[in-house]
């Protein structure tokens, strides 16, 4: 069993790494970053009787997507699991952020998960089989002022997970795809978006945990505790703008 994990050096992606590995998968890990996915594979192969293939590729390049979807299905053909994660965020006034930055969030939150998606679920439904795992964000159910441009990635994450689970179940494919929607996570993401949570985040471990139990049920959306849950369906019946009102005032109060 193979899985390919994007954005594997640290954070969700990373600890993702660390559950399949539990679970005797040979794992694909991507980053920009050869030396945290040099040491990540010593870690995992020393600890697992497993193979670890490391990939250095710069996702917001739409050329490396395809080149590494090309470098995979070559040595490995269909794999059982991709794991779109890789992605940052960025915090300000939509005035004021760095367009540069933007334009490469977009590129990795939301060009490289269409590419990967793409490529791998053909593969995945000419086998009739195989798993999809999005990360998205509890911000893709709402709108995102002062983190404008995440929250949009995140939505068009969402609804695209929501649209291909609809065309796999029309056509009784096997092949599953979910997306993963977690509040705040105590990862690196804080420090690249130049933000402060004002609530506490979950444990990038614990929400890496929760998401392995729940990738083997045929869940569409994963939320990895209670409150975000439910926070969900309460932006369902609030007005969208008194959710942007809220979302401001929280978002201003995480601006460093």
């Amino acid at each position: 069993m193979v899985a390919l994990i994007t954005g594997a050096s640290s954070g969700i992606g990373r600890d993702l790494a660390r559950e399949l590995a539990k679970m005797n998968y040979n794992l694909i890990i991507v980053a920009r970053s050869n030396n945290k996915l040099s040491d990540l594979k010593k870690e995992l192969e020393s600890k697992n009787k497993i193979n670890v293939d490391v990939q250095c590729f710069d996702l917001s390049d739409k050329s490396n997507c395809v080149k590494l979807h090309d470098v995979v299905a070559k040595e490995y053909g269909t794999i059982d699991i991709l794991i779109n994660n890789a992605g940052f965020g960025t915090c300000g006034k939509f005035t004021e952020t760095d367009l540069d930055k933007e334009i490469s969030m977009i590129n990795t939150n939301i060009t490289a998960y269409h590419i990967l998606t793409k490529l791998f679920l053909q593969d995945m439904v000419k086998e009739n089989k195989g798993y999809i795992l999005n990360v998205a964000s509890i911000a893709g159910f709402m709108p995102g002022p002062l983190m404008a441009t995440y929250y949009s990635t995140k939505a068009y994450i969402v609804r695209l997970t929501q649209s291909i689970r609809t065309e796999l179940g029309m056509q009784k494919s096997k092949v599953r795809i979910a997306a993963l929607c977690p509040g705040p996570v105590d990862t690196n993401f804080n420090r690249i978006a130049d933000v402060k949570f004002s609530i506490s985040g979950q444990t990038s471990e614990y929400v890496a945990k929760y998401t392995a139990k729940k990738m083997q049920k045929k869940r569409t959306l994963i939320f990895p505790s209670l409150g975000i849950f439910m926070y969900r369906h309460l932006c369902k019946i609030m007005p969208d703008q008194l959710a942007s009102y809220i979302n401001y005032f929280m978002q201003k109060r995480k601006i460093q």
